[in-house]
Protein backbone atom coordinates (compact mmCIF):
# COMPACT_ATOMS: atom_id res chain seq x y z
CA UNK A 1 0.00 0.00 0.00
CA UNK A 2 1.74 3.36 -1.03
CA UNK A 3 1.84 5.83 1.88
CA UNK A 4 0.33 9.55 2.52
CA UNK A 5 2.93 11.95 0.65
CA UNK A 6 3.26 13.46 4.35
CA UNK A 7 4.10 10.00 6.06
CA UNK A 8 6.59 8.47 2.82
CA UNK A 9 8.68 12.13 3.63
CA UNK A 10 8.84 11.53 7.13
CA UNK A 11 9.39 8.12 7.14
CA UNK A 12 12.57 6.91 8.85
CA UNK A 13 15.88 6.48 6.33
CA UNK A 14 18.54 7.89 5.02
CA UNK A 15 18.21 11.61 5.42
CA UNK A 16 17.91 13.82 2.11
CA UNK A 17 19.42 16.88 3.49
CA UNK A 18 22.75 17.48 2.08
CA UNK A 19 24.28 18.78 6.04
CA UNK A 20 26.36 16.37 7.78
CA UNK A 21 25.29 13.59 9.73
CA UNK A 22 27.82 14.01 12.03
CA UNK A 23 27.97 17.51 13.07
CA UNK A 24 31.69 16.91 14.89
CA UNK A 25 33.04 15.12 12.29
CA UNK A 26 32.76 17.85 9.66
CA UNK A 27 33.70 20.26 12.85
CA UNK A 28 37.30 18.69 12.95
CA UNK A 29 37.61 18.53 9.40
CA UNK A 30 36.77 22.10 9.34
CA UNK A 31 39.38 22.81 11.52
CA UNK A 32 42.26 20.83 10.04
CA UNK A 33 41.15 22.32 6.73
CA UNK A 34 41.63 26.15 7.70
CA UNK A 35 45.22 25.08 9.78
CA UNK A 36 46.05 23.81 6.49
CA UNK A 37 45.65 27.13 4.99
CA UNK A 38 46.75 29.35 7.52
CA UNK A 39 49.48 27.14 7.35
CA UNK A 40 49.32 27.75 3.86
CA UNK A 41 49.99 31.38 3.46
CA UNK A 42 52.24 31.52 6.43
CA UNK A 43 54.65 29.18 5.09
CA UNK A 44 54.07 30.57 1.43
CA UNK A 45 58.10 31.40 1.37
CA UNK A 46 59.28 27.44 1.46
CA UNK A 47 57.34 26.85 -2.09
CA UNK A 48 58.10 27.77 -5.65
CA UNK A 49 56.15 30.99 -6.76
CA UNK A 50 54.68 28.68 -9.74
CA UNK A 51 55.14 25.19 -10.71
CA UNK A 52 54.21 23.70 -14.24
CA UNK A 53 51.07 21.58 -14.11
CA UNK A 54 52.24 17.73 -14.81
CA UNK A 55 50.18 15.98 -17.57
CA UNK A 56 48.86 13.28 -14.59
CA UNK A 57 47.64 16.34 -12.35
CA UNK A 58 45.78 18.19 -15.48
CA UNK A 59 44.38 14.50 -16.62
CA UNK A 60 42.38 14.03 -13.34
CA UNK A 61 40.41 17.41 -14.42
CA UNK A 62 39.16 15.20 -17.66
CA UNK A 63 36.81 12.84 -15.44
CA UNK A 64 33.74 12.16 -15.52
CA UNK A 65 30.58 13.73 -13.96
CA UNK A 66 30.79 12.11 -10.23
CA UNK A 67 27.45 10.68 -9.89
CA UNK A 68 27.65 8.83 -6.13
CA UNK A 69 28.85 10.26 -2.87
CA UNK A 70 32.22 10.52 -1.88
CA UNK A 71 33.70 11.55 1.81
CA UNK A 72 35.14 14.95 2.38
CA UNK A 73 38.35 13.68 3.80
CA UNK A 74 38.85 12.38 -0.16
CA UNK A 75 37.80 15.49 -1.88
CA UNK A 76 39.67 17.28 0.54
CA UNK A 77 42.97 15.21 0.08
CA UNK A 78 42.68 15.47 -4.02
CA UNK A 79 42.52 19.43 -3.13
CA UNK A 80 45.39 19.36 -0.81
CA UNK A 81 47.62 16.82 -3.41
CA UNK A 82 46.53 18.45 -6.67
CA UNK A 83 44.85 21.62 -6.47
CA UNK A 84 46.69 24.11 -4.12
CA UNK A 85 50.09 23.40 -5.17
CA UNK A 86 49.31 24.28 -9.08
CA UNK A 87 47.54 27.44 -8.08
CA UNK A 88 48.68 30.90 -10.11
CA UNK A 89 51.10 31.93 -6.96
CA UNK A 90 50.27 35.15 -6.20
CA UNK A 91 50.13 34.99 -2.57
CA UNK A 92 53.78 34.72 -3.25
CA UNK A 93 55.86 37.89 -2.82
CA UNK A 94 57.99 36.04 -5.45
CA UNK A 95 54.93 36.79 -7.82
CA UNK A 96 55.23 40.66 -9.79
CA UNK A 97 53.70 39.17 -13.39
CA UNK A 98 50.48 40.70 -12.92
CA UNK A 99 48.51 43.35 -11.06
CA UNK A 100 47.14 40.50 -8.70
CA UNK A 101 46.94 41.25 -4.66
CA UNK A 102 47.95 38.97 -2.34
CA UNK A 103 45.27 38.34 -0.14
CA UNK A 104 44.84 38.48 3.62
CA UNK A 105 44.50 35.56 6.03
CA UNK A 106 41.51 38.05 7.51
CA UNK A 107 40.33 38.05 4.04
CA UNK A 108 40.31 34.35 4.23
CA UNK A 109 37.96 34.13 7.62
CA UNK A 110 36.37 36.59 5.96
CA UNK A 111 35.11 35.30 2.59
CA UNK A 112 34.46 31.75 4.95
CA UNK A 113 32.07 33.87 7.21
CA UNK A 114 29.93 34.90 3.88
CA UNK A 115 29.93 31.58 2.71
CA UNK A 116 28.16 30.42 5.86
CA UNK A 117 25.45 33.10 6.29
CA UNK A 118 25.15 32.13 2.46
CA UNK A 119 23.50 35.97 1.50
CA UNK A 120 21.93 36.94 -1.73
CA UNK A 121 23.01 40.49 -2.36
CA UNK A 122 20.59 41.33 -5.17
CA UNK A 123 17.80 42.93 -2.78
CA UNK A 124 15.84 42.38 0.10
CA UNK A 125 16.27 44.48 3.52
CA UNK A 126 19.03 42.56 5.48
CA UNK A 127 21.88 43.47 7.09
CA UNK A 128 24.63 42.46 4.21
CA UNK A 129 23.39 44.88 2.11
CA UNK A 130 24.20 47.61 4.96
CA UNK A 131 28.02 46.35 5.14
CA UNK A 132 27.90 46.86 1.11
CA UNK A 133 26.32 50.32 1.55
CA UNK A 134 28.89 51.06 4.19
CA UNK A 135 31.33 50.33 1.49
CA UNK A 136 29.97 52.49 -0.19
CA UNK A 137 29.84 55.50 1.94
CA UNK A 138 33.77 54.69 2.93
CA UNK A 139 34.76 54.64 -0.86
CA UNK A 140 32.56 57.52 -1.70
CA UNK A 141 34.48 59.59 1.52
CA UNK A 142 38.39 58.23 -0.03
CA UNK A 143 37.73 59.98 -3.47
CA UNK A 144 35.88 63.13 -2.32
CA UNK A 145 32.85 62.47 -4.01
CA UNK A 146 29.42 64.22 -3.22
CA UNK A 147 26.54 62.65 -1.17
CA UNK A 148 24.25 61.24 -2.89
CA UNK A 149 27.18 59.10 -4.64
CA UNK A 150 26.29 55.40 -5.32
CA UNK A 151 28.01 52.38 -5.91
CA UNK A 152 28.32 48.89 -5.90
CA UNK A 153 30.51 45.88 -5.92
CA UNK A 154 31.28 43.47 -8.95
CA UNK A 155 33.54 40.36 -10.33
CA UNK A 156 36.36 43.24 -11.23
CA UNK A 157 37.33 46.56 -13.30
CA UNK A 158 36.25 44.73 -16.38
CA UNK A 159 32.75 44.50 -15.42
CA UNK A 160 33.03 47.85 -13.86
CA UNK A 161 34.08 49.70 -17.16
CA UNK A 162 31.10 48.14 -19.08
CA UNK A 163 28.84 49.52 -16.68
CA UNK A 164 30.33 52.94 -16.70
CA UNK A 165 29.89 53.01 -20.41
CA UNK A 166 26.14 51.82 -19.92
CA UNK A 167 25.55 54.92 -17.32
CA UNK A 168 27.27 57.28 -19.62
CA UNK A 169 25.07 55.98 -22.62
CA UNK A 170 21.91 56.10 -20.63
CA UNK A 171 22.82 59.80 -19.45
CA UNK A 172 23.83 61.16 -23.03
CA UNK A 173 20.71 59.55 -24.90
CA UNK A 174 17.74 59.45 -22.01
CA UNK A 175 16.21 56.50 -20.82
CA UNK A 176 15.01 55.37 -23.94
CA UNK A 177 18.25 53.98 -25.08
CA UNK A 178 17.48 51.04 -22.74
CA UNK A 179 14.32 50.28 -25.12
CA UNK A 180 15.19 51.01 -28.35
CA UNK A 181 19.12 50.55 -28.52
CA UNK A 182 21.31 53.04 -29.82
CA UNK A 183 20.48 53.11 -33.32
CA UNK A 184 20.20 57.22 -34.51
CA UNK A 185 21.75 59.59 -32.38
CA UNK A 186 23.42 56.94 -30.48
CA UNK A 187 25.28 55.41 -33.73
CA UNK A 188 27.04 59.45 -33.66
CA UNK A 189 28.31 58.83 -30.09
CA UNK A 190 32.11 58.52 -29.72
CA UNK A 191 34.20 57.91 -26.76
CA UNK A 192 38.17 58.63 -26.00
CA UNK A 193 40.67 56.90 -24.25
CA UNK A 194 44.59 56.28 -24.70
CA UNK A 195 46.57 53.90 -26.04
CA UNK A 196 47.70 52.72 -22.99
CA UNK A 197 44.57 52.44 -21.37
CA UNK A 198 43.40 48.93 -21.00
CA UNK A 199 41.57 46.50 -23.52
CA UNK A 200 38.58 45.71 -21.64
CA UNK A 201 37.79 49.69 -22.44
CA UNK A 202 37.85 48.82 -26.01
CA UNK A 203 35.51 45.89 -24.62
CA UNK A 204 33.00 47.36 -22.90
CA UNK A 205 32.39 50.08 -25.71
CA UNK A 206 31.87 46.94 -27.86
CA UNK A 207 29.52 45.27 -25.97
CA UNK A 208 27.76 48.35 -24.73
CA UNK A 209 26.42 48.28 -28.25
CA UNK A 210 28.67 51.19 -29.99
CA UNK A 211 31.38 49.04 -31.46
CA UNK A 212 35.29 49.77 -30.99
CA UNK A 213 35.23 51.96 -33.73
CA UNK A 214 33.39 54.55 -31.88
CA UNK A 215 36.43 54.53 -29.36
CA UNK A 216 39.23 57.01 -30.47
CA UNK A 217 42.77 55.99 -28.96
CA UNK A 218 44.24 59.15 -28.64
CA UNK A 219 48.08 58.97 -28.21
CA UNK A 220 50.58 59.10 -25.02
CA UNK A 221 53.16 61.45 -23.96
CA UNK A 222 56.75 60.25 -22.71
CA UNK A 223 55.52 59.23 -19.73
CA UNK A 224 52.42 57.31 -21.10
CA UNK A 225 50.28 59.77 -19.90
CA UNK A 226 47.25 60.67 -22.66
CA UNK A 227 48.21 63.78 -24.65
CA UNK A 228 44.94 66.26 -23.68
CA UNK A 229 45.94 68.32 -26.46
CA UNK A 230 45.81 65.63 -29.26
CA UNK A 231 42.39 64.73 -26.95
CA UNK A 232 41.02 68.38 -27.48
CA UNK A 233 41.74 68.32 -31.06
CA UNK A 234 40.57 64.81 -31.64
CA UNK A 235 37.09 66.08 -30.28
CA UNK A 236 36.58 69.30 -32.03
CA UNK A 237 37.39 67.03 -35.65
CA UNK A 238 34.61 64.34 -34.17
CA UNK A 239 31.87 67.25 -34.01
CA UNK A 240 32.77 69.41 -36.86
CA UNK A 241 31.85 65.63 -38.99
CA UNK A 242 28.70 65.26 -37.05
CA UNK A 243 29.36 63.19 -34.44
CA UNK A 244 28.49 63.39 -31.02
CA UNK A 245 31.48 62.94 -28.10
CA UNK A 246 29.86 61.39 -24.71
CA UNK A 247 32.37 60.22 -22.70
CA UNK A 248 36.65 60.10 -21.47
CA UNK A 249 37.89 57.48 -20.17
CA UNK A 250 40.89 58.58 -18.07
CA UNK A 251 43.34 56.11 -16.63
CA UNK A 252 44.82 56.12 -12.95
CA UNK A 253 47.83 53.44 -12.92
CA UNK A 254 47.94 51.85 -16.87
CA UNK A 255 48.51 48.41 -17.34
CA UNK A 256 51.58 48.44 -18.94
CA UNK A 257 53.77 50.70 -16.84
CA UNK A 258 51.34 52.14 -13.81
CA UNK A 259 51.13 55.69 -15.79
CA UNK A 260 48.42 57.59 -14.44
CA UNK A 261 46.54 60.66 -16.96
CA UNK A 262 46.66 64.06 -15.92
CA UNK A 263 43.14 63.78 -14.30
CA UNK A 264 42.46 67.27 -13.31
CA UNK A 265 43.16 68.65 -17.22
CA UNK A 266 40.65 65.45 -17.82
CA UNK A 267 37.97 66.44 -15.70
CA UNK A 268 38.40 70.44 -16.99
CA UNK A 269 38.29 69.65 -20.27
CA UNK A 270 34.86 66.96 -20.11
CA UNK A 271 33.08 69.57 -17.54
CA UNK A 272 33.98 72.48 -20.94
CA UNK A 273 32.52 70.10 -23.41
CA UNK A 274 29.88 68.21 -20.99
CA UNK A 275 31.28 65.24 -21.56
CA UNK A 276 31.33 62.33 -19.29
CA UNK A 277 34.58 61.83 -17.22
CA UNK A 278 35.48 57.80 -16.08
CA UNK A 279 38.46 56.85 -14.38
CA UNK A 280 39.71 53.63 -14.63
CA UNK A 281 41.47 53.21 -11.42
CA UNK A 282 41.61 49.26 -11.55
CA UNK A 283 44.39 49.51 -8.78
CA UNK A 284 45.97 53.20 -8.92
CA UNK A 285 42.99 54.90 -7.99
CA UNK A 286 43.72 53.10 -3.87
CA UNK A 287 46.58 55.55 -3.75
CA UNK A 288 44.62 57.87 -2.40
CA UNK A 289 45.02 56.13 0.80
CA UNK A 290 48.76 57.45 0.63
CA UNK A 291 49.79 60.91 1.52
CA UNK A 292 52.76 60.77 -0.55
CA UNK A 293 50.68 59.32 -3.94
CA UNK A 294 47.53 61.21 -3.02
CA UNK A 295 48.21 63.82 -4.83
CA UNK A 296 49.30 62.69 -8.55
CA UNK A 297 45.39 61.35 -8.52
CA UNK A 298 44.04 65.30 -8.05
CA UNK A 299 41.23 65.82 -10.50
CA UNK A 300 39.86 62.31 -9.28
CA UNK A 301 37.40 63.62 -6.77
CA UNK A 302 35.62 65.44 -10.33
CA UNK A 303 35.00 62.03 -11.90
CA UNK A 304 31.42 60.94 -12.91
CA UNK A 305 32.06 57.82 -12.38
CA UNK A 306 35.24 55.26 -11.02
CA UNK A 307 36.23 51.83 -11.34
CA UNK A 308 38.99 50.11 -8.86
CA UNK A 309 39.59 46.92 -7.31
CA UNK A 310 39.71 46.07 -3.58
CA UNK A 311 41.97 43.00 -4.47
CA UNK A 312 44.59 44.38 -5.74
CA UNK A 313 46.46 47.19 -4.31
CA UNK A 314 43.51 46.62 -0.87
CA UNK A 315 44.91 43.13 -0.61
CA UNK A 316 41.01 41.59 -0.79
CA UNK A 317 40.92 38.07 -1.55
CA UNK A 318 39.33 37.87 -5.54
CA UNK A 319 36.87 38.79 -6.24
CA UNK A 320 36.18 42.60 -5.21
CA UNK A 321 36.06 44.80 -8.17
CA UNK A 322 33.86 48.28 -7.48
CA UNK A 323 32.34 51.17 -9.24
CA UNK A 324 31.29 54.23 -7.61
CA UNK A 325 29.01 56.81 -9.57
CA UNK A 326 29.02 60.30 -9.02
CA UNK A 327 25.08 60.99 -9.40
CA UNK A 328 23.15 58.05 -8.23
CA UNK A 329 20.49 58.90 -9.86
CA UNK A 330 21.60 58.90 -13.24
CA UNK A 331 23.87 55.22 -12.32
CA UNK A 332 19.66 53.51 -11.24
CA UNK A 333 18.62 55.26 -14.41
CA UNK A 334 20.97 52.80 -16.05
CA UNK A 335 19.97 49.79 -14.58
CA UNK A 336 16.76 50.21 -12.45
CA UNK A 337 14.47 47.17 -14.31
CA UNK A 338 11.07 46.79 -11.22
CA UNK A 339 9.37 43.60 -11.87
CA UNK A 340 6.44 41.71 -10.20
CA UNK A 341 8.66 39.60 -8.28
CA UNK A 342 11.17 42.18 -7.18
CA UNK A 343 8.09 44.34 -5.37
CA UNK A 344 8.90 46.51 -3.00
CA UNK A 345 7.52 46.88 0.24
CA UNK A 346 7.90 49.32 2.87
CA UNK A 347 8.35 46.50 6.05
CA UNK A 348 9.05 43.04 5.85
CA UNK A 349 12.14 41.32 4.07
CA UNK A 350 11.37 42.97 0.77
CA UNK A 351 11.48 46.28 2.37
CA UNK A 352 14.84 48.17 2.14
CA UNK A 353 14.67 50.19 -1.89
CA UNK A 354 16.84 50.93 -3.35
CA UNK A 355 18.31 47.51 -3.74
CA UNK A 356 22.02 46.58 -5.75
CA UNK A 357 19.98 45.06 -8.25
CA UNK A 358 18.93 48.01 -9.52
CA UNK A 359 22.50 49.46 -9.81
CA UNK A 360 23.94 46.56 -12.16
CA UNK A 361 22.83 43.59 -14.41
CA UNK A 362 23.03 40.99 -11.51
CA UNK A 363 20.34 39.93 -9.42
CA UNK A 364 22.17 36.79 -7.58
CA UNK A 365 25.20 38.53 -5.98
CA UNK A 366 27.74 37.43 -3.25
CA UNK A 367 28.73 38.89 -0.02
CA UNK A 368 32.29 40.62 -1.53
CA UNK A 369 31.73 43.52 0.88
CA UNK A 370 31.88 41.64 3.77
CA UNK A 371 35.47 40.57 3.30
CA UNK A 372 36.34 44.17 1.99
CA UNK A 373 34.81 45.66 4.90
CA UNK A 374 37.05 43.24 7.62
CA UNK A 375 39.89 44.29 5.57
CA UNK A 376 39.37 48.47 5.97
CA UNK A 377 38.35 47.66 9.62
CA UNK A 378 41.14 45.68 10.49
CA UNK A 379 43.90 47.11 9.04
CA UNK A 380 42.44 50.55 8.83
CA UNK A 381 43.52 53.20 5.64
CA UNK A 382 46.46 54.68 7.05
CA UNK A 383 48.22 50.85 7.27
CA UNK A 384 46.96 50.06 3.76
CA UNK A 385 48.16 53.10 2.19
CA UNK A 386 51.80 52.73 4.31
CA UNK A 387 51.68 49.36 2.58
CA UNK A 388 50.65 50.77 -0.91
CA UNK A 389 53.35 53.63 -0.49
CA UNK A 390 56.05 50.57 0.40
CA UNK A 391 55.17 48.46 -3.19
CA UNK A 392 56.20 51.66 -4.90
CA UNK A 393 59.65 52.13 -2.85
CA UNK A 394 60.30 48.79 -3.91
CA UNK A 395 59.64 49.45 -7.54
CA UNK A 396 62.33 52.32 -6.53
CA UNK A 397 64.47 50.10 -5.55
CA UNK A 398 63.84 47.32 -8.65
CA UNK A 399 64.82 50.44 -10.35
CA UNK A 400 68.22 51.29 -8.58
CA UNK A 401 69.28 47.81 -9.16
CA UNK A 402 68.47 47.91 -12.95
CA UNK A 403 70.43 51.28 -13.80
CA UNK A 404 73.64 49.94 -11.60
CA UNK A 405 73.69 47.25 -13.92
CA UNK A 406 75.07 47.37 -17.09
CA UNK A 407 74.01 43.78 -18.19
CA UNK A 408 69.60 45.31 -17.80
CA UNK A 409 68.13 48.50 -19.83
CA UNK A 410 65.09 50.63 -17.96
CA UNK A 411 62.55 50.45 -20.93
CA UNK A 412 59.99 53.37 -18.91
CA UNK A 413 60.12 55.38 -16.34
CA UNK A 414 59.13 53.91 -13.29
CA UNK A 415 56.10 55.73 -11.96
CA UNK A 416 54.06 53.73 -9.55
CA UNK A 417 54.66 50.15 -8.56
CA UNK A 418 55.55 48.28 -12.07
CA UNK A 419 59.09 48.10 -13.27
CA UNK A 420 59.57 47.33 -16.99
CA UNK A 421 62.89 46.69 -18.24
CA UNK A 422 65.40 43.64 -20.47
CA UNK A 423 68.36 42.04 -20.59
CA UNK A 424 70.70 43.09 -22.72
CA UNK A 425 72.28 41.21 -25.75
CA UNK A 426 73.85 41.37 -29.29
CA UNK A 427 71.49 39.11 -30.82
CA UNK A 428 69.27 40.51 -32.86
CA UNK A 429 66.06 39.19 -31.68
CA UNK A 430 66.39 40.32 -28.28
CA UNK A 431 62.66 40.17 -27.74
CA UNK A 432 62.67 36.14 -28.11
CA UNK A 433 65.61 35.74 -25.68
CA UNK A 434 64.14 38.21 -22.87
CA UNK A 435 60.47 36.15 -23.58
CA UNK A 436 62.71 32.97 -23.12
CA UNK A 437 64.13 34.54 -19.71
CA UNK A 438 60.62 34.87 -18.49
CA UNK A 439 59.53 31.90 -18.97
CA UNK A 440 62.52 30.22 -17.52
CA UNK A 441 62.22 32.41 -14.06
CA UNK A 442 58.33 31.59 -13.83
CA UNK A 443 59.68 27.66 -14.22
CA UNK A 444 61.79 27.56 -11.98
CA UNK A 445 59.69 28.74 -9.35
CA UNK A 446 61.83 31.79 -8.05
CA UNK A 447 60.04 34.93 -9.38
CA UNK A 448 57.15 35.14 -11.84
CA UNK A 449 57.47 38.40 -13.68
CA UNK A 450 55.06 38.67 -16.86
CA UNK A 451 55.98 40.68 -20.02
CA UNK A 452 54.61 43.84 -22.45
CA UNK A 453 55.66 45.63 -25.33
CA UNK A 454 57.10 48.87 -25.44
CA UNK A 455 57.86 50.95 -28.47
CA UNK A 456 57.77 47.21 -30.19
CA UNK A 457 60.55 45.94 -27.35
CA UNK A 458 59.73 42.86 -25.06
CA UNK A 459 60.30 44.33 -21.89
CA UNK A 460 60.47 42.31 -18.49
CA UNK A 461 57.34 43.17 -16.48
CA UNK A 462 57.92 43.53 -12.63
CA UNK A 463 54.30 44.46 -11.27
CA UNK A 464 54.93 45.03 -7.38
CA UNK A 465 51.71 44.84 -5.44
CA UNK A 466 51.79 41.71 -3.06
CA UNK A 467 51.77 43.44 0.31
CA UNK A 468 54.20 40.52 0.92
CA UNK A 469 56.95 41.18 -1.40
CA UNK A 470 60.47 42.21 0.56
CA UNK A 471 63.45 43.07 -0.79
CA UNK A 472 65.03 39.87 -1.01
CA UNK A 473 62.41 39.07 -3.24
CA UNK A 474 63.17 41.27 -5.84
CA UNK A 475 67.11 40.83 -5.42
CA UNK A 476 65.75 37.34 -5.82
CA UNK A 477 64.37 38.36 -9.49
CA UNK A 478 67.37 40.72 -10.50
CA UNK A 479 69.62 37.41 -9.69
CA UNK A 480 67.51 35.35 -12.19
CA UNK A 481 67.53 37.86 -14.83
CA UNK A 482 71.00 37.86 -15.15
CA UNK A 483 71.79 34.30 -14.54
CA UNK A 484 69.07 32.75 -17.08
CA UNK A 485 70.16 35.90 -19.82
CA UNK A 486 73.80 35.21 -19.65
CA UNK A 487 72.82 31.09 -20.35
CA UNK A 488 70.46 32.60 -22.82
CA UNK A 489 73.04 34.72 -24.26
CA UNK A 490 75.77 31.64 -24.41
CA UNK A 491 74.24 30.11 -27.28
CA UNK A 492 74.09 26.92 -25.46
CA UNK A 493 70.07 26.88 -25.17
CA UNK A 494 67.46 27.14 -28.11
CA UNK A 495 64.61 28.59 -28.01
CA UNK A 496 61.40 26.88 -26.32
CA UNK A 497 64.33 24.69 -24.55
CA UNK A 498 63.71 24.70 -20.88
CA UNK A 499 66.55 26.18 -18.95
CA UNK A 500 67.82 23.40 -16.12
CA UNK A 501 66.69 24.78 -12.25
CA UNK A 502 69.10 27.43 -10.93
CA UNK A 503 71.20 26.98 -7.66
CA UNK A 504 70.50 29.66 -5.47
Amino acid sequence: MTLPLRERLAAPGPSETLDPQDWDEIRAQGHRMLDDMIDYVATIRGRPVWRPIPDEVRARFRAELPRQACDLDEVYREFADFIAPYATGNVHPGFMGWVHGGGTAVGMLAEMLAAGLNANLGGRDHVPIEVERQIVEWTRAMFGLPVGASGIFVTGTSMANLMAVLVARTAALGQTVRQHGVGGDGALLTAYTSTAAHGCVAKAMDLAGFGTDALRSIGVDRSHRVDVAALRAQIACDREAGLKPFLVVGSAGTVDIGATDDLQALSALCREQKLWFHVDGAYGALGVLSPALAPRLAGLENADSIALDFHKWGQVPYDAGFLIVRDGERHRAAFSAPAAYLRRETRGLAAGSPWPCDLGPDLSRGFRALKTWFTLKTYGTEKLGAMIERTCALAGYLQARILAEPRLELLAPVQLNIVCFRYRAADADSNTLNGEIVSDIQESGISAPSTTMLGGRLAIRAAIVNHRTDVVDIDALVAAVLEFGARRSSGGLTPGEPSPPLTM
